[in-house]
């Protein structure tokens, strides 16, 4: 639905933070499906660990977030002006370690949304078995150009 030349007119994130790759489902105002490709050419698997590549968790919450972002930003008319920050991240749980070769989807669901604050529930999966949940707030701020 959307690709990552969409994705990157969307979110301000570029490489190497950019950490979702597709949109492939999405219900304008509450709730996406996105995808990430895990590879081994990933930054962080030079040091996480050497010997056995492990995603780590807060990436897999920050590409999680970023979905969410594609989300609430889409249908703003001014959101080159704007950044969705996070605002906080409920009952975070880590089910199984994500690996290169992995192919994680991410599903969020809007819980609230106000103005400038949205509260969503997410699940990562892989190949069906769930890899990570948590709830995710964030708020919507001005960018200083």
């Amino acid at each position: 639905m959307i690709d990552i030349e969409g994705i990157m007119s969307i979110l301000p994130h570029r490489y190497p933070f950019l950490l979702v790759d597709r949109i492939v489902e999405m219900e304008p105002g509450s709730r996406i499906v996105g995808i990430k490709n895990v590879t081994l050419n990933e930054p962080f698997f030079q040091g996480h660990f050497p010997g056995k590549p492990v995603m780590p968790g807060v990436l897999m919450i920050e590409a999680m977030a970023q979905v969410g972002a594609v989300l609430l930003l889409k249908d703003i008319e001014d959101r080159d002006e704007k950044l969705a920050l996070f605002a906080g991240i409920d009952e975070a749980r880590f089910r199984r370690p994500v690996v290169p070769g992995d192919q994680i989807r991410f599903e969020l669901e809007v819980l609230r949304k106000k103005a400038t604050t949205a509260k969503l529930h997410g699940k990562a999966t892989v190949d069906g078995e769930m890899a990570c949940e948590a709830t995710v707030m964030c708020a919507l701020v001005d960018r200083k150009k």
